[in-house]
């Protein structure tokens, strides 16, 4: 009544500016989409694409591998777990992996690689690595024999050449043992041969060392214990055989898996089991040793720890983490370079807190204890890093 009514906007029905479908002409929106920056490549598709972005993103994973385990192992090397795999419409990383490598450009070259036996699986090549880590014990054993038949016959000087010689084989043999087989480590790997080299020292001297400091000395000559040694050696062999067999069976359970957290439950009884097995062959070794020098060694507990921990470490050194394996080895060194310092040390006046600790040990279990408490808590840590690590796919994603 006060004025004319008002007019509907020319734009259609009433709407407010701004508002209606023609207020922003698909001709200005469609270049603000397209190039919005938060946005990636795919979205000028229809539906989105994920499995795209994420084959463009690792591309050269994608490209170079020769089967889908590959690329599910280094995906999950790169965070990628079963519950995020559901982001890109996958039940788990094994069945995203398989888009993967069927989307991946030239995925089909590769297919006779991915189906050819591992170089190791071989009849030939097997028994060529069990015939190197039998070398060093077979070397360590013919020394002891030689020292121990020509006993009453040979002097100082000569036993000490028969003893240089012999040892001089064994760190031959080992050093050609390592270099193939399943205990050889990725190059750029190694740097722990000072910590076994005092943690085998310790076993054969320590004990008697630290027994001569809490009683007063050194005295400057220490009883060696080679009975640890002449069990330590030859189980060589079995690690090898042990470690082959791991990486065997936790390949096939990878392939036979439907998820990574399929294949590390599998995995992870395997690893124990692989463990407990090697504990007791080492176990009969050094029994057997023992028995050859009796009254020579300090028990079994500390040279089985000592194998156990050589081994995980060198375990977890093939599948790729040296870090983990050197720091287990430097601690149980740390930890048996310790024990007669704080000894010592104790004896300054209003210092005897020091040594109590070793003290304590010894009272308990003989000076030996420190061997068994250093390399037990070592490889205790190792194996508990292991049962993490050694069960993952990307442990044992092929070479």
């Amino acid at each position: 009544m006060g004025g004319p009514p008002d007019a509907p906007a020319p734009d259609g029905g009433g709407e407010p500016a701004g508002e209606g479908p023609a207020a922003v002409p698909p001709a200005v929106r469609a270049p603000e989409i397209r190039h919005h920056p938060a946005r990636g490549p795919m979205a000028r598709r229809g539906p989105a694409d994920p499995v795209r972005v994420l084959m463009h993103r690792h591309r050269d994973l994608c490209e170079r591998a020769v089967d889908p385990l590959e690329i599910a192992a280094g995906l999950e090397a790169h965070g990628l777990t079963d519950r995020t795999a559901a982001r890109y419409r996958h039940r788990d990383v094994f069945s995203l992996a398989d888009e993967l490598y069927a989307r991946a450009p030239g995925a089909g070259r590769h297919a006779p690689r991915a189906t050819a036996p591992a170089p190791d699986t071989g009849k030939e090549a097997r028994a060529g690595w069990m015939l190197a880590a039998l070398l060093p014990g077979a070397a360590c054993l013919a020394t002891a024999g030689v020292l121990r038949l020509t006993g009453g016959v040979l002097g100082g000087e000569a036993r000490f050449a028969v003893t240089a010689v012999g040892t001089l084989l064994v760190v031959l043999g080992l050093r050609f043992a390592l270099r193939g087989g399943p205990l050889r480590v990725p190059d750029g790997a190694a740097g722990v041969t000072p910590y076994v080299c005092w943690l085998l020292g310790y076993v054969v001297y320590g004990d008697d060392l630290l027994a001569q400091v809490i009683s007063g000395g050194p005295d400057g000559h220490w009883t060696a214990a080679p009975a640890p040694l002449l069990g330590l050696v030859p189980a060589l062999a079995p690690a090898a055989w042990c470690a082959h067999l791991f990486a065997v069976h936790a390949r096939r359970r990878l392939a036979a898996s439907h998820g990574l957290s399929d294949f590390g439950s599998g995995a992870r009884p395997l690893l124990l089991g692989v463990v407990a097995l090697f504990l007791c062959v080492l176990t009969a070794l050094l029994f057997l040793a023992g028995l050859g020098h009796p009254g020579q060694g300090g028990g079994l507990l500390g040279p089985a720890a000592l194998g156990v921990l050589l081994f995980l470490a060198r375990l977890l050194a093939v599948h790729g983490f040296p870090e983990p394996a050197a720091t287990g080895l430097a601690a149980a060194c740390a930890v048996e370079v310790a024990a007669p310092f704080l000894v010592l040390a104790g004896r300054l006046p209003g210092l005897d807190l020091l040594a109590r600790p070793v003290d304590a040990v010894v009272m308990a279990a003989g000076p030996g204890g420190v061997a068994v408490l250093a390399c037990g808590v070592a490889a205790a840590g190792l194996l508990l890093h292991a049962s993490v690590t050694l069960t993952r796919a990307s442990a044992h994603a092929p070479a």
